[in-house]
């Protein structure tokens, strides 16, 4: 094993399951299962599908890399590229699980990007999504208060951690130095927005306009909605809302109830909540649906 190809050992085994013979969203969940601490419920959630397909799909990959012999070792440094979507794609899914709370696998998720800008310095990709983890992961102090989630406008910003998001937004710049205009590039970019005060919410919702093109996501049309609203056109962004297909998404319906509360429609705001809290899984979030609801019945 050619310790100068990649010099962390974690960052190596990720390469090595992301095999491009399966499917990338094969690959990534399988990686996620496999090395990312990640349990099969989790990663459905990130999927947003149900526990019952991922696991199928986690067998089916498996099934596929025995009897197709697939080799797991580390590829080639000319092959490093036709795997780094995939290894992007599962370093982002570690961090968001971290994000939520597991303060453990954000710390290992910004570990392996600064690995990977290490061997990969040319990709702004990877520049992009370590920016991105930087930024948001330097208001993680303040993201939570008394076990329930704080929104971004209501956090002390007293607790964020100035000098890493410095550190990001500079990380950003490389990337796009390099000519970078790819999805993670974007992301940063929107979360380097997000922390200026006030946020220019009209940009915002450029930039997620531009990152939905280039992911076609529901969820980030749910985002642009958010934004769209900041901008002030709250019925504008509810259309959008209902329009999305992400019913068993609850920040759909978090969302749509923030919106319906703005609209002076109570009554279906109060039903949005509930939905809300019918399928959200983090007891974090779940208080923070939970007085919003207090709140309105009150």
């Amino acid at each position: 094993m050619d310790e100068t190809t990649i010099p962390d050992e974690r960052l190596e085994l990720v390469f090595t399951c992301c095999h491009p013979a399966l499917a990338l969203d094969a690959q990534v969940a399988l990686t996620l299962r496999t090395l990312g601490g990640l349990t099969t419920e989790e990663i459905a959630r990130a999927f947003l599908v149900p526990e019952a397909t991922m696991a199928k799909r986690l067998v089916r990959a498996k099934r596929k890399i025995k009897a197709a012999g697939i080799p797991f070792r580390v590829p080639p440094p000319h092959l490093l590229p036709d795997r780094l979507a995939a290894v992007l794609a599962v370093v982002y899914l570690i961090f968001n699980e971290g994000y939520g709370g597991r303060v453990d696998l954000a710390s290992e998720a910004i570990r392996l990007g600064r690995a990977l800008a290490e061997l990969m310095p040319d990709e702004p990709e990877v520049h992009g999504l370590l920016a991105l983890m930087l930024v948001n992961d330097g208001r993680r102090d303040a993201r939570f208060a008394d076990g329930a989630v704080v929104l971004l406008r209501d956090q002390d910003r007293s607790l964020w951690d100035l000098d890493q998001i410095r550190a990001g937004k500079a990380i950003l710049d490389r990337a796009l130095a390099l000519g970078g205009r790819g999805p993670y590039v974007v992301q940063a970019a929107i979360a380097a927005l997000h922390v200026d005060d006030p946020p220019d919410w009209p940009q915002l919702a450029a930039l997620y306009g531009e990152l939905a093109r280039l992911t076609e996501s529901p969820v980030v049309e749910l985002n642009r909605a958010v934004a769209i609203a900041e901008a002030g056109d709250v019925a504008g962004a509810l259309a959008l809302v209902d329009n999305l297909e992400l019913d068993g998404y609850h920040y759909l319906h978090a969302t749509r109830a923030e919106l319906l509360l703005r609209l002076d429609r109570v009554d279906e705001a109060r039903a949005a909540y509930e939905r809300a809290l019918e399928l959200v899984h983090s007891d974090a979030e779940r208080r923070f649906l939970a007085r919003r609801l207090a709140e309105l019945v009150g």
